[in-house]
């Protein structure tokens, strides 16, 4: 068995410590439960984790399927599984537009309502966080976390 080589404390983190990829992937776990939880007090139960990765921003409204893979990150294949069960659940139907033989996802008005709950838990989960932290700290770290985004864009 090796050992890993000693860290040079000047240039790089505590190996115990979590980068922001995982501190990211953390909060944003602690969001999707506070979701799912409201899920299920407003009998939308059956959104289950795997299902809310195609119900995120921005919204799957309109839009042709493979773009919809692209956006979320799966294969065509896993990405139209997950639009069948949306589908079988009444949360989005794929129809043609008229004067198109392209099928587009649209949601439906339990999809949106799904929506509207998705924003309201985090909503809520943000009033919460700012309260602990203070308000200016809380708008100070989403500016943050905007001018990061944007950088990739560039």
């Amino acid at each position: 068995m090796s050992k890993r080589p000693a860290a040079n404390p000047a240039s790089e983190p505590s190996p115990r410590q979590p980068f922001v990829q995982a501190l990211l992937r953390m909060a944003y776990e602690i969001a999707r439960k506070h979701q799912l939880k409201k899920f299920k007090r407003h009998g939308l139960g059956d959104l289950k984790p795997a299902l809310l990765n195609v119900m995120i921003y921005p919204h799957p409204d309109g839009v042709r399927p493979g773009d919809l893979a692209e956006r979320i990150n799966m294969t065509k294949q896993a990405t139209n599984y997950l639009l069948g069960e949306l589908e079988a659940l009444g949360y989005i139907e794929r129809r043609a537009q008229k004067g198109s033989k392209r099928r587009l996802v649209f949601l439906t008005q339990r999809g949106w309502q799904s929506i509207d709950l998705q924003r309201a838990a985090v909503q809520e989960l943000e009033t919460q966080w700012a309260k602990a932290i203070g308000q200016k700290r809380f708008d100070d770290f989403k500016e943050t976390l905007t001018q990061l985004i944007a950088l990739d864009k560039k």
